[in-house]
């Protein structure tokens, strides 16, 4: 109860096997919108520990984007490759539909837009849907866009210039996210440096991009000589050991709580290294999914997700004016719009009809 949470469900079909917490971290800007993570959790407080950080990280992600949605996210416990079924993902379904629109459910790891589809059967709050269903598609082609313009404002706040042309970029990571990222990146003019523990990705993207160079691991990588980090697989990329390393004068990149722990933003401005908000680079996939709401366009998502660009330069210069670290920051900046939001939201005349 002292995690600052409005609501946390825990969910339970025995028919289907569900076993699922759903955690609403705010709601003050607006409904809670955040995936659904299908994962096989060592135990159901791990979920619980799981699903509580990441409503509150979707809440900062979509205060920061400007969208009018507040921070949720559920958690099902099990391994999707042997444990998601249509039934299950039904029930998980009727019990979203329950909350009556407190939250928004999405794609996260192990969901797909398929999935959705499935889970859209039993409720009208379920987003990231296929397009084949009129949804958005794969968010990952605006969450490596917005990667892209957070990686473009960190150029121009450390360089003078908007463009990674003539740096190196090392990007940790090249499924879909990092696959787009550099796709981004070359034809910037980057010259491009990565690693995947899934060989077969790292030669689709040299067949697309000869000139893209790959090392064997992340630890090579990051002691290979560069200019942007860019972590864009698991969270807790940035540890004390990787920071120490670092050759990079920015890190920028896709994946989700890159910090190690709380201390990380302070050891990388201590080594003279621009930070962008991990939450803050990667929203282009939310504001895709959030698009979905109102009709999807392709078109009208893009535009809103070229406002990264913008407000990166704002806690970039934020940071500098309060002598804090970006992670800082941004996460001022989000609490300032949630607060004063939040008040508004407090003194609106109730709807009738």
């Amino acid at each position: 109860m002292g995690s600052g949470h409005e609501q946390v469900v825990f969910c339970s079909d025995e028919e289907s096997g569900l076993r699922a917490v759903i955690a609403v971290y705010s709601t003050a800007l607006g409904p809670a919108l955040g995936g659904t993570r299908f994962f096989p959790y060592a135990s159901e407080e791990a979920a619980v520990t799981d699903a509580l950080a990441l409503s509150k990280a979707m809440a900062y992600k979509n205060s920061l984007a400007g969208l009018d949605l507040g921070g949720g996210k559920g958690v099902i416990i099990g391994d999707p490759r042997t444990q998601k079924t249509e039934a299950l993902l039904r029930a998980y379904g009727r019990f979203v539909e329950a909350l009556g629109g407190r939250y928004l459910t999405a794609c996260d790891v192990g969901t797909h837009n398929a999935d959705l589809d499935v889970v859209a059967r039993e409720t009208r709050f379920a987003h990231g849907r296929s397009l084949a269903y009129g949804g958005c598609g794969d968010s990952s082609v605006l969450t490596a866009f917005g990667v892209f313009q957070g990686m473009r404002a960190a150029a121009q706040h450390r360089w003078g210039s908007p463009t990674l042309a003539g740096k190196t970029v090392a990007v940790a990571g090249v499924g879909k996210v990092g696959s787009w990222l550099v796709d981004s990146l070359v034809e910037d003019g980057a010259s491009v440096v990565v690693t995947d523990v899934d060989a077969a990705a790292v030669d689709r993207l040299q067949a697309r991009h000869p000139g893209v160079r790959a090392v064997g691991d992340t630890a090579e990588l990051v002691r290979t000589q560069h200019d942007v980090y860019a972590p864009c697989a698991l969270g807790g990329a940035l540890d004390d050991e990787t920071v120490a390393v670092l050759p990079a004068e920015v890190v920028c990149g896709g994946a989700n709580n890159q910090l190690a722990h709380d201390g990380t933003a302070a050891l990388l401005a201590d080594r003279g290294v621009l930070y962008a908000p991990d939450y803050l680079v990667n929203a282009g996939g939310v504001i895709q999914v959030e698009d979905e709401r109102h009709g999807f366009s392709f078109a009208r998502a893009e535009a809103k997700a070229t406002t990264i660009f913008d407000v990166a330069l704002r806690v970039f210069a934020a940071a500098d004016a309060d002598g804090v670290s970006p992670a800082v920051a941004a996460d001022r900046l989000a609490e300032e719009r949630i607060a004063s939001v939040g008040r508004l939201s407090s003194i609106r005349l109730p709807h009738h009809g």
